[in-house]
């Protein structure tokens, strides 16, 4: 009994106890989830395999919950070596898993990894550390060109696979880390100006840039009718879910868009409208809050920390569960362009549920300084 307290107080004593439930709470919810949207299948694969992701997540979670994150930092240029390698080995033996033509998976026998969910936590360990060198001169010119090259290396990368929804996350990544590090707000005002610029000229050559499945995502995002049986498909089954569910839902295992197969993408991009349909507004209330309090713990632990190097890691961290919330659940609300960006926690995923948790390992790590233990 003894051993076992002490075992508990060791645990307590490397995780911030609110972060870790409420991860923890949002995940299982997620299993529930995908067992519901993959009922119909009449498989239990997909969900045994993301309970093992779970597992292996909170294993890994704790491990780097023990690690001094200053540690991470010191091998920053190594990180940043290894995304490079692992970004390029995707564009050589990377295989697709949709009909989007993004090839972003490394087959693994009975699983398969996306190096890229991986990569944002290594850009947001390389990148903290760089603005903690630099902070004193981010709103320099030169400096500026620095930092926009250490994120625009990865995003270029990730465009080749291509995946433009991933890239647009180390973007935001990349922007709600520089203003932490007090990026000043005419750069911004300068980069609207030059986006409103530059947006018609771009959109007029959209053909070198972007494939026809990717225009069309566009296209719908402003009338998905104009080809409801196509590209504006996933966002019109996703409203009526969402719509059907009401107050509070439809009931467990008896969404009729879900379990009759309408609604595509069920289990993955799609996950929030399942969730709409069979536990209504009130259950999608649950999920958006749950989500809302990690990002807004991480935030709150950015804020009491007394180092610039954690202060950025959580800053980093907050900001990728925060985009993948609103483009996820905006674009089953036809209120962004849909991307193919996991809803964290909930939609189905090895490689997002266990970067998710390892994320949150990261986090503690800074918590156990706000706390002053020793490490």
């Amino acid at each position: 009994m003894v051993q076992h307290k002490q075992f508990g107080k060791k645990i307590l004593d490397i995780i911030d106890p609110v972060l870790v439930c409420l991860c923890i709470a949002a995940s299982i919810l997620g299993i529930v989830a995908i067992f519901s949207a993959t009922y119909s299948m009449g498989t239990y694969r997909l969900v045994i395999v993301q309970s093992c992701a779970l597992v292996v997540g909170v294993i890994a979670m704790l491990c780097i919950s023990r690690v001094d994150y200053e540690l991470w930092g010191e091998a920053t240029k190594l990180i940043y070596i290894g995304n490079v390698i692992l970004l390029v080995l995707v564009l050589f033996i990377g295989m697709g898993r949709d009909t989007t033509g993004t090839k972003g998976w490394i087959d693994m026998g009975p699983v398969s990894l996306q190096p890229a969910e991986f990569v944002k936590l290594g850009f947001i360990l390389t990148f903290a550390k760089h603005l903690q060198a630099v902070k004193n001169d981010v709103n320099y010119i030169p400096t500026l060109i620095l930092l926009t090259l250490h994120m625009g290396v990865i995003v270029a990368l990730i465009l080749l696979q291509p995946d433009a929804g991933t890239a647009m996350v180390f973007v935001f990544i990349f922007l709600s880390m520089l203003f932490a590090a007090g990026f000043s707000y005419k750069y911004l005002a300068v980069g609207a100006i030059a986006f409103v610029i530059a947006a018609p000229i771009f959109w007029y050559f959209k053909e070198s840039f972007l494939s026809t499945y990717q225009i069309n995502r566009f296209l719908v995002f402003f009338d998905p009718y104009r080809d409801p049986t196509g590209a504006g498909y996933n966002v019109i089954q996703s409203e009526i879910s969402i719509g059907s569910g009401q107050l509070a839902g439809q009931g467990f295992l008896q969404g009729s868009q879900n379990q009759l197969e309408y609604l595509p993408a069920k289990h993955t991009d799609f996950i929030f409208a399942t969730i709409g349909e069979e536990w209504g507004f009130i259950g999608a209330i649950v999920v958006v809050a749950l989500l809302a309090f990690i990002i807004m713990r991480c935030l709150l632990i950015a804020r009491k920390v007394n180092d610039d190097f954690g202060c950025f890691i959580c800053v980093g961290i907050a900001s990728m569960f925060a985009f993948h919330m609103i483009e996820n659940i905006g674009m089953c609300l036809q209120l962004m362009p849909v991307t193919g960006i996991p809803l964290p926690f909930f939609s189905y995923g090895g490689s997002s549920l266990l970067t998710s948790l390892m994320a949150i390992g990261f986090v503690n790590s800074v918590s156990r300084r706000t706390r002053g233990l020793n490490f």
